[in-house]
């Protein structure tokens, strides 16, 4: 219960996947410190399925925080087959390494976060005569990472060198957390779900929307994530787009909210901001629209606020003390109308 009212105060929504990372958290935790007998306890890492801007990666940042454990984010997009241009798959713990100060015992129980794991999809055939070196390649150079073995890492950072010092790190007791969009995976599961409805007995079934919380790990296989690495990742749980009400208590209702980032901006200048209630209803709207999520909410808020900013110099020499924005002032930031 702890690690879920912590993540409350940063994250809104997602229950399931708060409930579920707590668990995966405590249980990994009670892996890493069990002394005595008792059987060997395999562990646990975990996959997070959701779209754009859901809370992937503030939710991992969030448990290493409250943890107080060594956090990195890598990023799979920019992994490569060894010896192409491009990080090796050792360079998510070099990164850990460098995040927990240079030392090897705190790296050896921090969180790893994996972004974009589902661009390295296994691509479909194709006439390309081109050689996949970030694709299934990668899956398969991460599996012993993720399940634990003694990676070596240069003692300096950046990349390796035949005649620099090396590091061994051990990543048995080092959690990995993948996120992902999955962008197509709910037609996956759809087909899954529909069955097939070709040939003249076929019973023809009316479509219906699969949610990524219909999951299971063939989907995942299908979409083109290999057996061995969907087994890796045992933890998995989906994500939900976020609502209106959803966005617009992340605006105000969350701590280090983007409402309190830009007051804090104005004050800096004597200029107090204020928002009219159906002023955020607005820029919620306006976000949801954009399919971003609630990284889409900061844009919105610069796109809004940008005129004022520029002028904050001028309010204060001009003796305006607060500026309210209403919902004419989203629609045209330029329509100053200034309360004094």
């Amino acid at each position: 219960f702890a690690i879920k009212e912590f993540l409350d105060q940063y994250v809104i929504g997602q229950d399931q996947a708060k409930v579920m990372l707590s668990v995966a958290i405590v249980n990994h935790y009670k892996r890493i410190h069990k002394t005595g007998a008792g059987p060997e306890m395999v562990k646990a890492n975990v996959l997070m399925m959701g779209p754009t801007g859901s809370g992937k990666t503030l939710l991992a940042r969030s448990v290493a925080r409250y943890l107080d454990v060594p956090f990195a984010i890598a990023d799979a997009t920019s992994v490569t087959e060894a010896g192409y241009v491009g990080d090796d798959v050792e360079s998510m713990i070099g990164r850990l390494y460098a995040a927990s100060g240079n030392d090897i015992e705190e790296t050896q129980r921090g969180i790893v976060f994996i972004d974009e794991i589902d661009k390295i999809s296994r691509k479909s055939e194709s006439t390309s005569i081109t050689r996949d070196v970030s694709g299934e390649v990668v899956q398969q150079a991460l599996l012993k990472l993720v399940e634990g073995t003694v990676c070596r890492i240069p003692s300096v950072g950046g990349r390796k060198h035949p005649n620099g010092e090396m590091l061994e790190i051990d990543t048995t007791n080092i959690l990995f957390i993948a996120g992902g969009a999955f962008v197509g995976l709910d037609q996956v599961i759809k087909n899954r779900v529909q069955g097939t409805s070709i040939g003249f007995q076929a019973t023809v079934e009316m479509a219906r929307d699969a949610t990524l919380n219909q999951a299971v790990p063939d989907d995942l296989v299908r979409y083109g994530m290999i057996p061995e690495f969907v087994g890796r990742f045992p933890n998995w749980v989906s994500l939900q787009e976020l609502s209106q009400q959803d966005m617009i208590n992340i605006l105000t209702g969350v701590k280090n909210n983007y409402v309190d980032q830009y007051c804090w901006l104005f004050e800096q200048d004597g200029v107090k901001l204020n928002f009219t209630p159906d002023a955020l209803e607005l820029v919620a709207q306006r976000t949801l629209k954009t399919h971003t999520g609630a990284r889409g909410l900061h844009s919105e808020l610069e796109r809004v606020l940008l005129p004022h900013m520029f002028r904050l110099k001028r309010y204060a020499r001009s003796g305006i003390k607060c500026v309210e924005i209403n919902r004419e002032l989203v629609n045209n930031p330029t329509a100053l109308k200034d309360a004094a």
